[in-house]
């Protein structure tokens, strides 16, 4: 009876003892990747991985610490310009939460460039860049851990919100000063001071319609071309695909735009309005025949040619609009 209960015993102790030193591999483990992990994010607050180092810390387990990677392109043979601008916000938002009072190892930044971690892009099937995920501390990424770039935009601002969504960790931004605007205002209002003051004799330009019209036109086009959007969400300014090298300027979906978008169709605004204006004067003024026929058939021209292609952009955002109007 003695001999059963000592095996019964020392089974027990077996079964229940290995698990044990098995938790305490993995818990020596996981202190050795936070520390790690830590020990980088000191030097630098976003960590660049690659493929060794990405399979190790994020991939493997154990893990209980989240990390907001961006893959990326930032060779200049790569020519992605909006992998610059992305970086330059995403390395904002890292120094906003490694400076923060509220920093945890609960999440960490980290960066792919596809040059140091190609096999990661293959890995992940990535074909895009930049591209923003989210590797939660526990499970694998879920499709709203792809951070939704074409629709959101870059800014830190926007990825901040997009980081407390998934990780419940909230980061106040701070953007280093910015004197740029304040100095350009400055400059403006000294600019209009010194020429309000060398005609304070003559002020009759203050009155002159037309200045005041071009002012006003000028203000109209630039808000509904989608600035103030732009100055908001901060979209890039274009895509470029890195397989294709193919570059697009229009969006492809209603809920986003690229600034060079705006900056198209701003254009096209200013073409159809300067027929809409031409064909006006070619009604109204009393200039010969000959060239008020002329600037009719330019401003029909130009309304007709710039609102077609704004329709056309329009179809291409607008999936299903059934008109058309010169370009199908």
């Amino acid at each position: 009876m003695f001999y059963k209960l000592l095996i019964i015993a020392f089974l027990a102790v077996s079964l229940y003892g290995t698990p044990s030193d098995g938790q305490k591999k993995k818990e020596t483990l996981l202190s050795e990747k936070v520390s790690q992990m830590m020990e980088w994010t000191s030097k630098r607050a976003v960590i660049r991985l690659n493929g060794e180092k990405f399979r190790r810390l994020i991939r493997a387990p154990p893990r209980n610490y989240s990390v907001i990677i961006m893959f990326t392109a930032l060779q200049p043979q790569r020519q992605c310009g909006v992998c610059k601008q992305a970086d330059e916000e995403f390395q904002i938002l890292a120094n906003s939460w490694r400076y923060s009072s509220a920093f945890t190892n609960r999440i960490f930044f980290g960066m792919v460039d596809f040059d140091e971690g190609s096999d990661v892009f293959q890995m992940l099937n990535m074909n895009s860049a930049p591209t923003f995920i989210n590797f939660p501390a526990k499970g694998k990424p879920k499709p709203a851990d792809t951070y939704e770039l074409q629709v959101r935009g870059f800014a830190a601002e926007q990825l901040a919100r997009w980081v407390a969504d998934r990780t419940d960790v909230h980061i106040r931004v701070i953007r280093p000063p910015n004197y740029a605007g304040p100095l350009m205002l400055g400059l403006l209002l000294a600019f209009i001071g010194s020429l309000a003051y060398l005609r304070r004799n003559n002020l009759e330009f203050l009155f002159n319609k037309n200045v005041w019209a071009f002012s006003a036109l000028s203000f109209v086009l630039i808000m509904t071309s989608g600035q103030m959007w732009n100055h908001i969400r901060g979209p890039p300014y274009a895509h470029k695909n890195p397989n294709t090298g193919q570059v697009s300027y229009i969006h492809g979906s209603s809920q986003a735009q690229f600034v060079a978008e705006t900056h198209i169709v701003l254009l096209f605004n200013a073409a159809v309005t300067l027929g809409m204006v031409l064909l006006h004067e070619a009604a109204t003024s009393d200039l010969d025949i000959g060239k008020r026929k002329i600037m009719c058939v330019a401003g029909i021209g130009l309304v007709v040619l710039f609102f077609s292609w704004l329709l056309s952009i329009f179809r291409a955002k607008y999936h299903g609009y059934p008109y058309s109007f010169l370009f199908g």
